[in-house]
Formats: C-alpha cells, structure tokens, sequence
C-alpha cells in the first residue's frame, strides 16, 4: 500500500477517529487501558527507585532497622503493583478480545445497512475482504489503533515519570573541590548531554519506526499468498468439500498452490523474508546499537557525578535506570509515532468502506396498508444495467400486475427474470423508466414500508443455525400455530411432527449437538414456509422447487392456489410445468418481455419461444 499522508497530523487525526469509534462500540476498552498504561509506565521506576534507596543504604550507614523498612516498602509497594497490573493485563486482554468481536460487528452491521448495489458490488467485496486481511494477517487496521493507544500512552507516561527520577542528576552539583570533575555542573555541559540523550532516543526511534513502516509496507506482498493460503487451508476440512478433494486426488493441486505461496510470503526468499535480513534488520540493527552507546553514557556520566560526590553511590542505580528507561519511553514514543503514521492508510481504508453512503432514496410515504391487498404494480418503459456493463440486464420493460394473480416469469439464463424481481423489490433502481405501486413511484415510498409487501424466496436462500420456528418466524418470538400451518401448507407438516422439539427444534449442529441436519428440499420447503408467514400481499417464488424431487414438486404446485390464497403471486422458474398452474405467463429474453399470455395461449404459438422452450422439456412432462 503506498503511503498517503505527509504529516503526522493526519495520522493522529485517523488515530483519534478509530480510538473514539472503538470507544463508542466498547465503552470500557479505553479506561482499562488507561489504568494498565499508567500502573505498567510506573512500575520500572518503582523498581529503580526502591533499589537506589536500599543500596544507597547499604553503601552507607547500614542500618538494619532502615534496610528493613526499605525491604518491605519495596517488597510491598512491588508487589501491589505488579498484582494490579497482572489484573488490568487480564482485563485489558479480555476486553481487547470482546473489541474484536465488536469490531466485526460493526462490520456487519454496516453491510446489513448498505445499499444493495453496494452489497453486490465485487469492488466493495474486495475492498472488505482487503481490511479483513490487513487486520487478521499484518494486524494493521482499527485493532492496531486500540493498541497503539495503550502503547502511545504508556510512553508518556513513562517519559513523565522518569523525568521526574533524574531532575537531580542534572541538578545536583559536584563539590566545588572535586577538580575537573566540577566541568559537569556547567549548564551547557548539561543541556549538551540532555540533547544528546534527546536526540539519540529520537534517532534511535526513527530507525525502529522506519523498520516497521517497511514492513508494513512489505506485509502488501502478502495479499495473493494470504488469499490462497486462506482458501485452501481448510479446504479438505470442509463438509461437502472433502469429498472431491479425496475422490478427484485434489490434494496435488492445492499442494501445487501450497508451493507456490511459499516462495510470494512464507519462505525464506519472499520478499518480507529478505526485508528482514536487509533494510528492516538494518534499521533495527542501528536503534540498538544507538540504545546501547547512550546507555554506555549515562552510566559514564552518572558514575562522574557520583565520583565527583555530587550524590552517593547508591544513586547511581536510580539515575542510571531511570534515564534509560527515560530514553526507552523516548525511543518507543517515536517509534509509536511510526506505527501511528504506518497505520493511517490501513484506517483510511476501513473508513472509506465504513462510511460508504447510502445512496438510494428512501423515500418519505408510508405504504397503504389495505387489508384486501389490492396493491398494483406498473412497470413503465423501464430499463437496467449493471454497474459497470455497458449491455442492458431489462430494456423498455412495460407491464402490470393483476391483483390476485398467478404469474410465471420464464426465461433463459440471462433473459433478465431475475433483475426484473430485484427491480420489483427495489434491490436496484431502474436507470431509465419507472416502477409505480398504485400509481405513485416506489422511488417515494419508504424503503422498509415498499419492502414489508413482498415475500420472496430468492434460489440461494440461507437457513440460520437456529430453531425451525425462529427460522420460518425470523424472530425468536412467534406464533406457534402460524408457524405451524406455514410449514404444512409448504408440504412439511410429516416431518414436522417427527421433529423432536417440534418448532423449537434447532437446525443443523453449528451450536448444539442436538441440532437437526436437513435436506435440500426440507430447506426449500422452510424457505416457503417463511415467505407464508410474512403473509405479504405479494409472494415470489425464484426457483421454488429446484431441490425438490418430482412427487415433492408436483405437491407444492397442486396445493399452489390454496397456499397463495388472495396473494398476487410470481414464479420464477426453469420447469415450465409450474407454468400450467398459473393465469398468465411472461416470457422474457435478452432482457425484453416477448411473450404474454396463458400456457394454451402460448403453446399454440409454434414459432414463439414459450414453445421452443415447453418442446426443449416436453420429456419430463409427458402425461401417462
């Protein structure tokens, strides 16, 4: 990922953004980690200064009674801190996980709320799946920002504590008759050191910073090798995978895969490992190396000082620890800093998917609710294309719907009946035309009003992990008899009745070893029972029996009639027997309606499509 952003400013700013959403999503992640910043800065420097006082004990009076004293202040003061630093730790981790788990909340939220043009977008795919890696992979991302916090802080207050320790290396002066040892006490002597140690510290950081903004930068080289290592990692745990991995001999060609990640990110000739031995190793290499020669000083410094007779040897632990913990805290602010601006183009990112608008107007009217549900819909001269084609999915689309009818959309893959019922249900907005609902465009309706008249059962439906009631209710809270007789009415009443919870019985084994595994056509057959309960005016089946076997199909299509009742129903499908049971039928192709009409009327039509396409599939349909 190339870098973005100039200043340090800008990236403090995103900084400050991810900090205050993670607080909004985890309220108390930031005050645990505040303590645990403050009680962890403090604790080196109640080692060194409890060290200093005993051995300055010892290098003088040695008084038992006072050596003691100090023993069990130290003793105790050390081990408050340290138990109260392993609790907030715990804490700290805890709620870090739990963030983690809001974070991706926050996630799908943000898609549950998306427009659909959005949602079915492979650019925003991608752009998702991209932060997913940075986060989970190179751990860039808002996760890094709830760290870099706690690091942040932690620095400062370390640099604030060890100042506060090593004021009086600088200021207490060496006696007047130590010689030319009293050359320490010149301030500018002093102001050259403390700059020397400000400015090795500094440079020191940088180093580390640099080092750890080239690989991040080098962690972008992962995205194919991560992708593949992801897909295929689990490949052969998958249900209704490893089947064809053992009965196809697949597992040579995900080795093959294997292979050939290895060399792009895992090995020892990827580019990050070669980073590593080079320009990241250096980088390092030379911030330590820098810590090393400025600790060398201030013990050379320190022990002048305390030659000199500006303080006793038992200081010199005190000043000693407490500079180079100064200087730590120093270098690791710096190198904070690094991360916070090696971050940003990883938090603009996230921001740009987390603030993606929404786009379609939603409208302001509130759907009629008409208890006889005469809702009519016009389609009027309508056109669509999909975002980024130049070929129209519908073109000059004009139709309307008979309230209370049955009606069949046919078609070849590609002949548009899909996008015309996402038109319908306003997943799109027609780039030319308009969609009426009694005469007003469905532009100028509330979303979720326009939504609540429709139930529809799309061919990749999804079932939840969860009891069959709550499924066919989308609710945990319904009515049983409701449920109940949608499940019958969907032709799955017998296996209801030997479920053994009945419509509390969980679905498939995700959560509970109780769960209840369920064929394709039972799904279906749920599928349609959900739509029932919705009891919408208008139900829309897209391939409604493709998981069934024949008898289940030819089931569904005799009790058609009694399950739509006085609803306006649709199908969408493939078998043209379903047209049969319908009052009219719509034949689609190349995005254009060519055909109305009822199955007789069509059939006679030799040269029509309906024709060609009924004479295609008259051997499954050939009557005994």
């Amino acid at each position: 990922m190339k870098e973005t952003f100039k200043t340090i400013k800008e990236a403090l700013q995103l900084q400050n953004r991810a900090a205050k959403l993670l607080h909004k999503v985890s309220p108390n992640f930031f005050p645990v980690a505040t303590l645990y910043a403050l009680v962890s800065s403090l604790i080196p420097y109640v080692t060194v200064y409890f060290s200093a006082q005993l051995l300055q004990e010892l290098s003088n009076n040695r008084r038992p009674e006072i050596l003691i004293r100090w023993a069990m202040a130290a003793t105790l003061c050390g081990g408050i801190f340290l138990l109260l630093r392993a609790f907030l730790y715990q804490r700290y981790n805890t709620l870090q996980d739990a963030l983690y788990g809001s974070k991706e909340i926050l996630f799908s939220h943000k898609f549950f709320s998306m427009d659909y043009k959005d949602l079915d977008s492979q650019k925003i795919r991608d752009l998702h799946a991209q932060i997913q890696q940075n986060e989970n992979w190179s751990s860039w991302g808002l996760m890094r920002a709830s760290e870099n916090y706690q690091v942040g802080l932690c620095n400062l207050l370390g640099i604030l504590s060890g100042i506060l320790l090593t004021i009086s290396l600088f200021t207490a002066p060496v006696p007047q008759n130590s010689g030319w040892l009293t050359i320490l006490n010149h301030p500018v002597f002093v102001l050259i050191l403390a700059s020397c140690i400000l400015m090795v510290s500094l440079l020191a950081g940088m180093l580390s910073a640099k080092a750890v903004s080239i690989w991040g930068q080098q962690a972008e080289t992962m995205t194919l090798s991560n992708r593949i290592f992801g897909y295929f990692g689990k490949f052969g745990q998958r249900q209704g995978k490893s089947e064809d991995v053992r009965l196809y001999h697949q597992q040579d060609l995900i080795r093959h895969y294997f292979q050939k990640i290895i060399p792009l990110g895992f090995g020892p000739s990827s580019s990050m490992a070669i980073s590593a031995r080079s320009s990241v190793g250096l980088y390092d290499a030379f911030a330590t190396g820098l810590t090393a020669l400025l600790t060398g000083c201030i013990y050379v410094f320190t022990c002048l000082k305390a030659w000199g007779g500006a303080f006793d040897v038992g200081s010199i632990t005190q000043y000693v620890g407490a500079v180079t913990a100064l200087s730590s805290n120093v270098f690791a602010l710096v190198e904070f800093a690094g991360l916070v601006k090696a971050n940003a183009p990883y938090l603009e990112q996230t921001f740009t998917f987390l603030d993606l608008p929404n786009t379609m107007y939603q409208g302001s009217l509130t759907t009629e609710k008409r208890s006889d549900r005469k809702y009519e819909i016009e389609f009027r001269d309508v056109s669509f294309r999909y975002p980024g084609t130049n070929n129209w999915a519908l073109h000059h689309v004009s139709m309307k719907f008979h309230i209370g009818t049955r009606l069949a959309i046919v078609g070849e893959n590609g002949s548009g009946k899909t996008t015309f019922i996402k038109l319908l249900c306003r997943l799109y907005d027609p780039q030319e035309g308009e969609i009426l609902l009694n005469g007003i465009n469905i532009r100028k309706y509330k979303y979720k009003d326009y939504m609540e008249i429709f139930s529809i059962v799309f061919q990749d439906f999804q079932l939840l992990s969860q009891s069959l009631g709550s499924n066919v209710a989308g609710s945990t809270v319904y009515d049983r008899k409701r449920v109940e007789k949608a499940l019958s009415d969907s032709g799955l009443g017998e296996r209801l009745s030997s479920m053994p919870q009945g419509t509390d019985t969980p679905l498939y084994k995700d959560f509970t070893e109780d769960g209840v595994e369920i064929s394709g056509g039972e799904a279906q057959k749920i599928a349609i029972a959900r739509a029932l309960y919705k009891d919408a005016p208008f139900i829309i089946l897209d391939e409604p029996t493709a998981a069934l076997d024949p008898v289940a199909e030819a089931e569904i299509y005799a009790k058609f009639n009694e399950i739509s009742g006085d609803r306006t129903s649709i199908y969408i499908s493939h078998r043209l027997s379903s047209c049969k049971f319908c009052d009219e039928i719509v034949v689609f192709h190349q995005g254009q309606i060519v055909e109305k009409g009822t199955h007789e009327e069509l059939l006679v039509q030799m040269n029509g499509k309906y024709a060609q396409l009924w004479q295609a599939q008259a051997q499954y349909y050939t009557e005994e």
